[in-house]
């Protein structure tokens, strides 16, 4: 398999509070699901926001098929992110948009054509199992349902790759599982995912590669479940 994603010896360091990750490197492949775990302040964030060039390293190069942090331009950044997918623990949801004008948001500022919006919209909002609620809004949706809106419209752009910060960190069980189902449905039709999580039970489930960093370090890079348990009980 092609490598989508590479990172090379990235650090960020920050002015008042230093450093947030320090050499880290990996590579990601296409059509992979990796789970990156860490307690919180761990670099985790930080690791998400320069692989969506939202910040560049302090040191080091991240490259993303075939744009390298060292040489994009910033009018170029733009591009990338069409290609990408993002899902945030808070949703992010326009409040005052129903579901389907949500997701349809995205389309409209990339100037893709009514003609071809509406049938996409729908056809995303009933693949995350919405397409009875493209007229509610947020507010009138539970948690899982608003992160559903939230997968759907990462999904808009036909993204080859979904970073996924925390996505299921403010549901329940039963919602948090839903959301883990589905995107591995999403990533099982060749879209590669790399998620962010604290739910060390569902890695476990999963059996997933996991990126573990630790105070700014990737300390373990591998499938070795029985190290994760271990190293979050002695955590605790």
């Amino acid at each position: 398999m092609a490598g989508i994603v590479r990172v090379s010896d990235v650090s960020k360091e920050y002015p008042r509070s230093g450093f947030a990750l320090r050499d880290v490197t990996f590579e990601l492949q296409k059509g992979e699901f990796a789970f990156l775990v860490g307690h919180s302040g761990a670099g985790k964030s930080t690791l998400l926001r320069l692989l969506s060039m939202a910040e560049r390293p302090t040191t080091g190069d991240v490259r993303i098929s075939g744009f390298s942090s060292a040489s994009i331009r910033d009018r170029e950044i733009p591009l990338l992110r069409r290609r990408l997918g993002i899902i945030f623990q808070d949703y992010r949801l326009l409040p005052d948009r129903t579901a389907a004008q949500n997701v349809a948001f995205v389309l409209e500022v990339t100037g893709t054509s009514a003609a071809v919006i509406g049938p996409r919209v729908t056809k995303l909002l009933t693949q995350v199992g919405l397409g009875d609620r493209l007229d509610a809004y947020p507010h009138e949706l539970s948690g899982g349902e608003q992160q559903r809106v939230a997968i759907a419209r990462a999904l808009a752009n036909e993204p080859f790759l979904l970073l996924a910060d925390e996505p299921t960190g403010n549901l329940d069980d039963r919602a948090t599982h839903a959301i883990y189902l589905l995107l591995r449905e999403i990533n099982a039709r060749g879209t590669a995912v790399l998620m962010a999580t604290h739910d060390v039970a569902m890695i476990l489930r999963a059996g997933h590669r996991f990126l573990e960093l630790s105070k700014g370090e990737l300390v373990y890079d591998g499938t070795d479940l029985a190290r994760l348990q271990a190293d979050m009980r002695g955590k605790r």
